[in-house]
């Protein structure tokens, strides 16, 4: 079993791992790029073009429930070993996540906490992502690379997944703080949310920290100290239970993230958030400031 890693890895870290050559024997690259449908991008197509040398492509839809009508639920642990083994992935490598978000940070905090969840510690997110990689002047290729499949076996914390009927239970209990990762315009029902079907709003008892928030302009995650600021001001205390959301799942992670870097890991996800939620949910546990529940 590999030892746990740093949770962000800079761009000088990497680039020399790749050119001591420990790509591929002790470290694997993940590409785990992914745009909603919205947006139009292909970001498989995008990696064929251009990655980081030496990275595979994980995909978010692909290694999920394919069964949920929610997009993106956690696989099984036997699934989630069989992807990963595909590439190239045993218990003793260290994986490295990015992606080619504008933001810098988006969907590979998600994949880290997967890696996470299902025992594996070993796991680093390339801090601020292709777009700091490529602003560093670092190199590209169009090359793929088919690893050799290993043997993973993933041992889940399921804890760490909360449901909806969790979430109902603690807008009750109000035992547990949640901050919603969205933008505040979604957060408060006043800008759209890009699934159709779908109204912006959130849940009694939610703190809206939008994800952008950790990150600074080049898309690197913030000094500690900042961090910290961030979760005093929203009123989140860290050394309490807190549990993520978002739209649905994926940039919540990077609220597990800053809170993991100021040494509080074990922050737990709806990992249905907000695309299930609004279609499960009662019409008086829908806050907006727009117009609630009509489409």
């Amino acid at each position: 079993m590999a030892a746990q890693a740093r949770a962000v890895v800079s761009g000088q870290w990497l680039a020399d791992a790749i050119k001591n050559g420990h790509v591929g024997s002790k470290i694997r690259i993940l590409d785990s790029s992914w745009y909603l449908p919205i947006t139009k991008r292909d970001p498989k197509a995008e990696f064929a073009e251009k990655h980081i040398p030496g990275s595979s492509f994980f995909d978010i839809d692909e290694c999920s429930d394919r069964s949920s009508p929610y997009d993106h639920m956690l696989p099984t642990g036997a699934h989630f070993s069989r992807y990963v083994g595909e590439l190239g992935i045993g218990n003793d490598t260290h994986v490295v996540v990015y992606d080619t978000n504008g933001f810098g940070s988006y969907s590979a905090p998600r994949v880290w906490w997967m890696f996470r969840l299902f025992g594996h510690r070993s796991v680093s997110v390339l801090d601020g992502g292709m777009k700091n990689w490529l602003a560093e002047g670092r190199p590209v290729t169009s090359e793929l690379v088919k690893p050799e499949r290993r043997d993973f076996q993933a041992t889940p914390n399921l804890a760490w997944v909360k449901t909806y009927e969790d979430v109902l239970d603690n807008i009750g209990s109000k035992k547990v703080q949640v901050v919603d990762a969205r933008s505040a315009g979604r957060y408060r029902g006043l800008e759209p949310e890009p699934r159709e079907g779908t109204l912006p709003g959130h849940f009694p008892g939610a703190v809206n920290m939008p994800f952008t928030s950790f990150l600074d302009a080049s898309g690197k995650y913030l000094a500690n100290e900042d961090l910290s600021r961030l979760f005093t001001e929203a009123g989140v205390k860290l050394d309490q239970p807190l549990w993520a959301t978002c739209g649905s799942g994926v940039t919540a992670c990077l609220v597990v993230l800053a809170a993991h870097l100021l040494g509080h890991p074990g922050v737990c996800v709806y990992d249905g958030s907000w695309a299930e939620w609004f279609k499960r949910a009662p019409p008086e546990n829908v806050i907006s400031e727009g117009d609630g529940r009509k489409i």
